[in-house]
């Protein structure tokens, strides 16, 4: 309840920050241009903001639980939390290694929610579990360097071609 309400006060407020600063007017275009970065750093900061309480909001869940179920519960959400810090990043400054960065926060969240999973089993049974979760991740970790390592040699053959011309 809390962490809806804090969403929608925070969405409110970044919606009067904006709608507020695009009803003035300034005189001069360095003004406009120098009030730009101050804006976008409020928006970051009201997606941190979000993000954060969101977290919270998950790990408060986790609460109530007990055991193996709770610590699955809060490794979920940290992996999310981290996953949502990486796709802003990736947002607000777009390029191959921020993509990458992200690809790879979600094959490092996805193993450690999976390695907790295992903690539930005994025996040769967690053994299995543990060996699939670290095939599936180092699976997931090569996948990722083939896919970024692709578009760099596009990138640089791209480059080079128009280079040669």
């Amino acid at each position: 309840m809390t962490l809806k309400l804090c969403s929608i006060c925070a969405a409110l407020a970044l919606a009067f920050a904006t709608g507020a600063q695009a009803q003035t007017t300034s005189t001069s275009k360095d003004t406009a241009k120098a009030d730009r970065p101050s804006a976008d750093r409020k928006v970051k900061n009201a997606e941190e903001d979000r993000i954060e309480a969101d977290a919270k909001a998950a790990k408060a869940k986790c609460e109530a639980m007990q055991g193996n179920q709770k610590d699955v519960c809060e490794k979920e959400a940290k992996a999310k939390e981290k996953v949502a810090k990486a796709e802003l990043d990736a947002k607000n400054s777009p390029s191959p290694r921020n993509q990458r960065k992200v690809a790879e926060v979600k094959a490092e969240g996805e193993y450690d929610v999976a390695k907790e999973k295992c903690d539930d089993m005994k025996g040769n049974e967690k053994n299995a579990c543990q060996k699939e979760a670290r095939a599936k991740h180092d699976r997931a970790k090569a996948d990722i360097k083939k896919q970024y390592a692709q578009k760099e040699t596009k990138s640089t053959s791209a480059t080079a071609g128009s280079t040669t011309k």
